[in-house]
């Protein structure tokens, strides 16, 4: 499965949302690789859009937003880590939450670190995902589009879904668009 290149990454923040569902995200960790279907994401624009982290102005804090697609955007929210994908091109800022997965491998290893039985439990949420994939602030800004990346994002299985879409979750202020995507008969889709 090949790693998804830049040009895949440099597009329309909601179509990259769209197009990551069913794709792969993996954790070569050197304890033990993890990976799993993405199956729920939203999309953030930057400047008129409230509820994203670029909605203001350039910080030290969402710099990155105004890089290059494909890079990993991770920073802390409620004490738990968060996990974006970088969009659009230079200067351009967006970034697409990683919401929920499908455990794939190393679900063993999930459960250890999330410490639950139930594996619908395991990736059913931005913070859950990240601490069961073993995402940390440590991988902000890696390139997500390196073949040798520690993190990447891979063409998934070929399939058939029905994708749904709603408002974004948990944001004190919203688009009128639907930004949130989700594979809508998975059972790993956050609640």
């Amino acid at each position: 499965m090949g790693v998804l290149p830049l040009s895949f990454y440099e597009r329309d923040t909601a179509t990259v949302a769209r197009e990551l569902l069913g794709k792969v995200l993996v954790h070569r960790a050197s304890e033990s690789p993890t990976s799993g279907k993405i199956v729920e994401v939203e999309a953030y624009y930057g400047k008129g859009d409230p509820a994203s982290r670029a909605s203001r102005r350039r910080t030290r804090l969402n710099e990155l937003m105004w890089g290059r697609g494909g890079l990993a955007f991770v920073y802390m929210v409620h004490a738990v880590w968060l996990f974006n994908v970088t969009t659009e091109r230079e200067e351009v800022p967006g970034a697409v939450l990683i919401r929920a997965l499908e455990p794939v491998a190393g679900v063993g290893l999930m459960h250890r670190r999330r410490r639950v039985s139930n594996e619908r439990e395991l990736t059913s949420g931005p913070g859950k995902l990240t601490r069961a994939m073993g995402i940390t602030h440590e991988h902000h800004g890696l390139d997500l589009t390196g073949a040798r990346s520690e993190l990447v994002i891979v063409e998934g299985e070929v399939e058939r879904f029905e994708v749904a879409s709603s408002h974004r979750i948990g944001v004190s202020a919203d688009l009128e668009r639907k930004l949130r995507f989700y594979i809508s008969s998975n059972p790993h889709v956050s609640k």
